[in-house]
């Protein structure tokens, strides 16, 4: 008998179009996160951004909740929160309202970079050096989930005593090494930083001490997927998360454009081996394709969980490959 597949979960960017706005985004948001509910995801996923047009989740805890006004299974959670931008008690207090609206489906994923540029820090009034506090943070974040009758004055209500599983992120070994101290589930960002994975899942499994939520490793791996009914076409929609990385370099963060015939007249060779590089874990192609693709990923790393974004244009088009991607993996619909 073949075993279950390893669960698939989403990361949606909120990407805002040309032609469109952020009102557009958040709208295409929800409904992306009704669909993979009923196509059964895992998980459903938005990340804090900030001062980026193109990115419509700076609000994460908002986005969360539009994302989950229409859905009944998926867990929603951040991928995550950029917890030096914030006080953990006001992280607290967010989650903790999600965990009241939508009980036993809350993730509140934690990393410790910026999210943004440094000009953008200072006007979120994030002090100098705040990601060095980075894992008293995370523990003081945790403490405020405790249950009301352990000992103390303050109470971030309603996060006493809300169950929400926490993650850490991460693109280097230091998350992997805190995930692994803390017995917390991890999530590495092989979706645009790739360079680290095998060496980080390593560092966390075999540093990993049992916890109360966590009695063994989880470790999820970030995948770009794109699938259509054929390889050029899988191909074609690539080309809009190929065009936004390579703004990355020219340092022209605009709106998402839509696919173009031909990715090698748009970039220059130092420009196509530097994107190339950070969307070295990507899987694009046909059915076929993208299954044999997660096969020898999940393979390599020993996968517990794959978190996928499908970064296209066209929202039908977006839809359509998650569901081929759905369908091929073998989830059962919710």
């Amino acid at each position: 008998m073949q075993a279950d597949p390893i669960p698939l979960s989403l990361l949606d960017l909120v990407r805002v179009k040309q032609g469109s706005d952020a009102a557009d985004a958040l709208a295409e948001a929800q409904e992306i996160a009704t669909h993979v509910d009923r196509l059964g995801f895992n998980r459903y996923w938005v990340a804090e951004h900030h001062n980026m047009q193109s990115i419509a989740s700076a609000a994460t805890s908002v986005v969360l909740a539009h994302a989950g006004q229409h859905t009944k299974r998926i867990r929603i959670g951040s991928g995550g929160i950029m917890l030096p931008n914030h006080s953990p008690y006001i992280i607290a207090e967010q989650f903790g309202t999600l965990a009241a609206l939508y009980p036993g489906r809350v993730d509140l994923g934690l990393g410790r970079a910026p999210g943004t540029d440094q000009a953008t820090l200072q006007a979120i009034r994030t002090p100098p050096g705040a990601s060095e506090r980075f894992p008293q943070d995370v523990m003081e974040l945790m403490h405020w989930f405790l249950p009301a009758d352990e000992p103390g004055y303050i109470r971030a209500w309603p996060a006493a005593g809300a169950k929400v599983d926490f993650w850490m992120l991460g693109s280097s070994n230091f998350g992997a090494m805190l995930a692994a101290e803390l017995g917390l589930p991890y999530a590495f960002a092989s979706h645009f930083a790739p360079d680290y994975l095998d060496q980080a899942l390593h560092l966390y499994r075999s540093r990993f001490k049992p916890s109360a939520q966590s009695g063994r490793p989880h470790a999820m791996v970030g995948v770009n997927v794109i699938c259509a009914e054929s390889s050029t076409e899988a191909r074609r929609q690539f080309t809009t998360a190929q065009m936004s990385f390579t703004g990355i370099f020219r340092n022209a963060r605009g709106l998402s454009q839509p696919p173009i015939d031909d990715i090698e007249t748009y970039w220059s060779a130092s420009e196509k081996a530097q994107v190339s590089r950070m969307l070295g874990c990507a899987v694009v192609g046909d059915p076929a394709d993208v299954k044999a693709g997660l096969l020898t990923l999940q393979a390599r790393t020993q996968a517990d969980e794959f978190i996928i974004v499908t970064d296209i244009f066209d929202a039908s088009a977006r839809k359509r490959s998650l569901a081929l991607t759905a369908e091929a993996w073998g989830l059962r619909a919710g």
